[in-house]
């Protein structure tokens, strides 16, 4: 199994949670087949613990993932990492497919040199904020990390901490009122691909704002982006 390659031109790609249409989401394994490639970041989802820690998982619960109905937020980061995720095929055979730890991403993104984007799913309080950048910062990676959120607020919040953080929005459609709000706080653009047109891309660039679509598995929509002018592709398998 490998990547499905297509004419990107001057696009970034990213991977959506690491590798996941080759390995399991947001596991160190997905993230590792990522960095071995030619992806210019690796997007991955944060949720806070029971014990104060960060584990990474795009649902709040292990249930599609692992078939336990155990909550993320509820959990230790010990107790989610005891757990064995389902491999590809549905199996638990590989020891290695477990939760990831903040620490286990930044390390990974490091080693292979890619750009860490660092989507904040918790609705983070100040403290915590500044405690996941306090971990960014003892790996030296802030300036190669950008934050994204659905939520407006996680962004202005690490923003009152960096202000010169790199930081899109995570939303579903473009509107000329998104547009004047993301370039009044200078937020770049992160939306679903289905919503999005060439238009609206160039009323993001004339507003000085970058543009990441999401989540993009077609290489014909991803052609279609990169001639479009797009800055950012996030894909489980295109590269």
């Amino acid at each position: 199994m490998n990547t499905i390659k297509f004419k990107k031109k001057r696009v970034r790609m990213i991977a959506h949670r690491g590798l996941s249409g080759i390995e399991t989401e947001n596991t160190n394994a997905a993230f590792v087949a990522a960095g071995n490639r030619s992806y210019y970041g690796i997007e991955t989802d944060v949720y806070r613990t029971s014990n104060g820690r960060f584990v990474l998982g795009h649902d709040d619960n292990l249930r599609r993932i692992a078939g336990e109905d155990i909550r993320l937020e509820g959990s230790s980061l010990e107790a989610l990492q005891s757990i064995i995720l389902y491999d590809k095929d549905g199996t638990k055979n590989r020891c290695d497919l477990r939760p990831a730890s903040l620490e286990n991403y930044l390390s990974i993104c490091k080693k292979y040199e890619k750009h860490a984007i660092l989507e904040l799913k918790s609705e983070f309080t100040d403290e915590e904020i500044e405690k996941i950048i306090y971990i960014i910062n003892e790996f030296d990676y802030t300036k190669n990390l950008t934050f994204i959120s659905f939520n407006y607020e996680n962004l202005l919040k690490v923003r009152r901490v960096l202000p010169k953080q790199s930081v899109q929005y995570l939303f579903w459609k473009v509107t000329d009122e998104e547009i004047e709000r993301l370039k009044r706080d200078k937020i770049d653009v992160d939306v679903w691909c289905k919503e999005l047109t060439k238009e609206q891309i160039d009323a993001c660039h004339e507003a000085g704002l970058k543009v990441n679509c999401w989540t993009v598995d077609s290489a014909e929509d991803a052609e279609r982006f990169a001639e479009w002018g797009i800055d950012y592709i996030t894909s489980n398998i295109l590269e």
